[in-house]
């Protein structure tokens, strides 16, 4: 393929689905390429993250760092998805979007491995920030990506990265520890391992990246932050997402204990916790390609999942463990729903931009709260009555909020943009009921 026709692939998109045409052997293989490019993205968007989490009591020992400094390096990812987050769009639009993603990749790639031979745990901090890069970007950038390549795949294409997100995750979370074993280095080699992951998902955006270049004339580049705090819809869909990543957050922190403080062992706590992770693998691949047939039905289903699954810890905690945890795994598809709608509520690709900066910046923001507040609850009251209220209120509020959301509405319409501000087919997405 040339370098022009890679240029107006990587501007354009799938040339077939602006033209309307049958696509050609080279789109095919563009398209192929850029599928790849996302699902080993995906696969690494939470790898720094989750494998501090699996030898986090090694490391502790290794570093000689306190519990209120571990404390600090588990909060550093929702700084960086907050705060990295927000810089994605006026990132992407003075580099080029493909170019954003290659080099946080890189910068993740070289966070990991040099965070693994730190000897300090303030440097290790640091590197930490560098390695959550590649999640960080990925975060923002994925449904603008999805929006640019497969305006007419929107609910696929979700579910192909969402999914790759949540196999990395279980990955990373269930081998670190056995990859920290394979040689005498202990805790070092399980995070650093993961580098060679981040490094192979830089090599298929590199073809993309001669061709990186703003969208087709006359439409507006970038849509700033501020815009977006006037539109009812972007709030909807912000507080969406922040009360269910609120709930994961916890869900993740605090259930293990939750269920030792009702007398199971660590053994079968962690089992609980492990099964609701991995049910966001079957959730991620299916609601995607759900939503964009319609939303309502699929918010009351995860919302009234959710419900009776905190009910359920409530008022019979040790005798249904099992089902509470798999409704609250299948409640957990309202981030792959909302994650989806940046997409479906958006008509240019600019606005999908900002919007996923809008909503995952101030969510994360949010979602950091969560573990703070059940710790601040559990140490008032010794009891899990009030956290699990707490929780009750978050899945609510979820719901509300995806209910607005889930009216087929654009978001491009409440920022009242002038009407020179022409669409082209390839940022115009379905008005999905």
């Amino acid at each position: 393929m040339t370098t022009s026709a890679s240029a107006e692939l990587s501007s354009t998109g799938a040339r077939s689905s602006v033209a309307g045409g049958p696509p050609t052997p080279a789109d095919r293989r563009w398209r192929m390429l850029i599928v790849v490019a996302i699902v080993l993205t995906g696969l690494t968007m939470r790898v720094a993250v989750t494998s501090v989490g699996a030898v986090l009591t090694d490391l502790e020992h290794g570093l000689h760092a306190s519990p209120s400094v571990a404390g600090v390096i588990t909060t550093l990812p929702v700084i960086a998805f907050a705060g990295i987050g927000f810089l994605g769009p006026r990132l992407a639009h003075r580099f080029g979007q493909h170019r954003l993603v290659a080099a946080a990749l890189l910068a993740a790639t070289v966070g990991l491995v040099f965070r693994a031979v730190a000897d300090s745990v303030w440097l290790f901090a640091v590197l930490s920030m560098l390695a959550l890069t590649g999640g960080a970007i990925a975060n923002v950038m994925m449904p603008t990506l999805v929006k640019r390549h497969f305006p007419d795949r929107i609910g696929t294409m979700t579910a192909v990265y969402t999914t790759s997100l949540a196999l990395g995750l279980t990955a990373s979370a269930g081998l670190s520890a056995p990859l920290a074993g394979l040689d005498g280095q202990n805790w070092r080699f399980g995070i650093g391992a993961w580098a060679l992951l981040t490094a192979v998902a830089i090599l298929p955006w590199l073809p993309m990246l001669a061709g990186d270049r703003p969208g087709p004339a006359g439409l507006p580049d970038r849509v700033p932050l501020s815009g977006l705090l006037r539109s009812k819809l972007a709030w909807a869909l912000t507080l969406m997402f922040g009360t269910q990543s609120f709930q994961a957050y916890i869900a993740f922190g605090w259930f293990t204990d939750f269920f030792r403080h009702h007398n199971l062992d660590a053994t079968e706590a962690g089992l609980l916790v492990a099964f609701y992770a991995a049910l966001s693998v079957p959730v991620s691949m299916a609601i995607p390609a759900l939503a964009v047939r319609g939303q309502r039905l699929i918010v009351i289903v995860l919302s009234a999942a959710g419900l009776v699954s905190y009910l359920g810890m409530l008022l019979a905690p040790v005798a249904g463990a099992w089902l509470w945890m798999l409704l609250g795994g299948i409640s957990s598809g309202m981030f792959p729903l909302a994650l989806t709608m940046i997409g479906l509520r958006s008509r240019q690709i600019p606005t999908t931009a900002a919007l996923s900066a809008f909503v995952q910046g101030i969510g994360y923001l949010m979602a950091g709260t969560g573990p703070l507040l059940v710790g601040v609850l559990l140490g008032i009251s010794d009891s899990w009555t009030w956290p699990l209220v707490l929780l009750i209120i978050a899945v609510l509020g979820a719901a509300a909020a995806a209910w607005y959301a889930a009216r087929p509405e654009f978001v491009d319409d409440q920022l009242r943009r002038p009407k020179s501000a022409l669409r082209s087919p390839a940022e115009v997405g379905p008005a999905v009921q």
